[in-house]
């Protein structure tokens, strides 16, 4: 039975994460006529990252340098607004707390789709669509990370510890910053992965947010190359068209930097993932 399972799996994931890898090493006629899990060449891998680079006077280096831009920017902000957000929640007591809780985790329900409209109107009443801010500040609040970071304090770190630090004279920010978040490398790391993923995945914010190509990030660009795919888009074929393998090599290009990061950074992410079931 365990052995089924994982054979669908393998059939439903893997088998296409190989077929694209190997179609992005193939010319156009190549990859009709040869099979589907045949390799081909580094010569036509070359010319399809020469059409890649040469799309829109090399827009996807622009693409990839928004995203990069526009996810680490969210992500500093989420850092800032969300572990000492869920330490203020967790292990300290003020009036709304809990009603502060409820909203984080009703929020964090909500589909992101469904707040791009009322995102967007708020906008552009203060000026802000087609421009970094329009997908910066929407990213920052990520109650995913106040609800991990709540998790985390609630459950790993000793309220004695903290409180002996407030009987030796410390302020409650001298408290937060000494004590607690040396504590919690672990949790920062996993909700700093989970935000960056997240932002650099997003697509539909700002596709609504940024109507000039220029600025868009590498999973809108993806849109672009889609459309002047003439095996998509009949109407596309000319000077700009793309061919299928070249879109393949963009699509496994805008997944690199999230599989980097998540290859340096695993014995992070199971500690932070680890950290509250280790305690309980």
């Amino acid at each position: 039975m365990t052995a089924a399972i994982l054979l669908v799996f393998v059939v439903f994931f893997v088998v296409p994460l190989i077929w694209l890898l190997l179609a992005m090493t193939k010319s156009g006629g190549a990859l009709v006529r040869q099979g589907p899990f045949s390799f081909g060449s580094w010569h036509d891998l070359t010319a399809n990252w020469r059409q890649l680079a040469a799309f829109q006077d090399h827009a996807i280096k622009q693409w990839l340098f928004n995203s990069a831009f526009y996810s680490l920017a969210a992500l500093a902000l989420t850092l800032v607004i969300s572990i000492p957000a869920g330490y203020a929640l967790a292990l300290m007591k003020f009036k709304g707390r809990r009603t502060l809780l409820v909203v984080t985790l009703f929020v964090m329900l909500i589909p992101n789709t469904a707040l791009v409209l009322p995102l967007f109107l708020e906008m552009n009443a203060v000026g802000l669509v087609n421009t970094a801010l329009a997908v910066v500040l929407p990213y920052s609040f990520y109650p995913f990370g106040v609800y991990l970071a709540y998790i985390y304090f609630s459950s790993s770190i000793p309220s004695s510890l903290l409180e002996a630090a407030r009987i030796d004279g410390a302020g409650e920010l001298q408290v937060f910053v000494r004590i607690a978040l040396p504590l919690a490398t672990p949790i920062v790391a996993l909700v700093g992965f989970f935000s960056f993923v997240q932002n650099w995945n997003n697509y539909y914010l700002p596709f609504v947010m940024l109507p000039s190509s220029g600025k868009y990030p590498v999973q809108v660009g993806l849109s672009t190359l889609l459309a002047s795919t003439p095996a998509f888009n009949p109407s596309a074929a000319g000077s700009e068209s793309i061919e299928l393998p070249t879109l393949a090599l963009a699509t496994v290009v805008s997944v690199l930097p999230v599989l980097i990061i998540f290859l340096f950074s695993q014995r992070f992410l199971v500690a932070g993932l680890t950290s509250g079931a280790a305690k309980g």
